[in-house]
């Protein structure tokens, strides 16, 4: 070390000693600024990233259809499922021109007064048109007529692949007009409802959703619903990077089915299922039939259950339309998407045996 730094280390050796000994003495320090304080200049920031651009036009596009949507119950006040001291229960968004709007059956099922509010700020009453418990949708309806913004745009979720950009616009924990971004981190995801029946081909994204999202819109790159967003897995109740939206293609089905009907058909043949653990204890690939409801369809079409004298098994279902089914939500599946008062040609195993059969299918609510 040479001359110059040892003297500066020594004034800084001797500096800290003064400070420090100040501090356990409690003697003031008096300091001369070396200039009169200043707010700092800003520096300008260069232009947005095209990312970024396409980000925010998607919100300032979409935002304006989506609603907070809150419940009123005389158990709970203003508390819908996911309330927040009393803020909006979840969230919608608007369906079409007439003043339809969707949201999580899960959100309203419970309520006997709803309210939406718009990112206006406006507050207006809505009527509910109808409910599907076996896909978590809903549709409400503005009781007057308004000036409303305009429909979200429409995708598919037919050709969405892994690793595409996902989008959510919603109110979580009653925050409204909240935007989150991720992934489509998997899809053909099954997802079971309050109605006793699976979803099938659920997506899953990473793009946060928390409590009071339910309902709003999953969006693709190009602004267009791809799903509603309906339920998170995560052990403290808050994002954990498990969402899962209904897919908009089961969307576009079911709402307007509930606009003209106010309710939905449930597809069925007349047969009780086995469970799927069962077919796995019994190494079984298909839809065991335990028994048949009389009179129905699948006895009709000579479809048997299960010998319960013998215990011997009866039919098991392995395809619908030459489609493998593997478990029931695969046959509860082609059934929707043929639909009540049509008839499916389903292929059926008896011990060493196969056999197609064709079977009408019908509306088990209503059976």
């Amino acid at each position: 070390m040479n001359r110059r730094h040892a003297i500066a280390a020594a004034v800084f050796a001797a500096l800290l000693l003064a400070i420090t000994s100040a501090k356990i003495l409690h003697v003031p320090i008096s300091y001369v600024p070396w200039a009169a304080p200043s707010a700092r200049a800003v520096e300008q920031r260069g232009p947005l990233s095209d990312g970024e651009k396409a980000t925010i036009e998607i919100f300032e596009r979409v935002s304006p259809s989506v609603v907070q949507v809150a419940v009123k119950s005389d158990a709970n006040p203003l508390m819908g499922e996911e309330g927040q001291g009393g803020d909006a229960s979840g969230t919608g968004f608007v369906w079409d021109r007439d003043g339809h709007l969707v949201t999580n059956n899960h959100v309203v099922a419970n309520g006997n007064e709803i309210a939406v509010r718009f990112a206006s700020g406006e507050v207006a009453e809505v009527d509910l048109v109808g409910r599907a418990p076996n896909y978590d949708l809903a549709v409400l309806r503005i009781r007057s007529a308004r000036q409303l913004p305009p429909p979200i745009a429409l995708g598919s979720s037919n050709d969405l692949k892994v690793g595409q950009s996902a989008f959510a616009i919603g109110n979580p924990f009653g925050l409204d007009q909240s935007m989150t971004s991720g992934i489509i981190s998997a899809l053909k995801r099954r997802l079971p409802t309050h109605g006793g029946r699976e979803i099938a081909n659920v997506i899953q994204t990473d793009a946060a959703i928390n409590p009071g999202n339910s309902g709003g819109p999953l969006l693709d790159s190009a602004g267009r619903l791809i799903g509603v967003t309906t339920a998170i897995i995560s052990p403290s109740g808050s994002n954990a990077g498990i969402g899962f939206a209904v897919p908009v293609d089961v969307v576009n089905r079911i709402v307007p089915e509930l606009i003209r009907s106010g309710r939905v058909p449930t597809p069925g043949i007349g047969i009780v299922a086995a469970g799927e653990d069962v077919a796995t204890r019994l190494g079984v690939e298909g839809v065991i039939v335990v028994r048949t409801a009389p009179g129905s369809p699948a006895e009709r079409a000579g479809i048997r259950g299960v010998n319960f004298s013998t215990g011997a098994v009866g039919d098991i279902i392995t395809a619908v339309e030459g489609k493998p089914v593997r478990r029931l939500a695969d046959l509860t599946d082609a059934l929707e998407q043929a639909g009540a008062g049509k008839t499916v040609r389903l292929t059926v195993k008896r011990g060493s045996d196969t056999r197609d059969v064709n079977v009408g299918i019908i509306d088990i609510a209503r059976s």
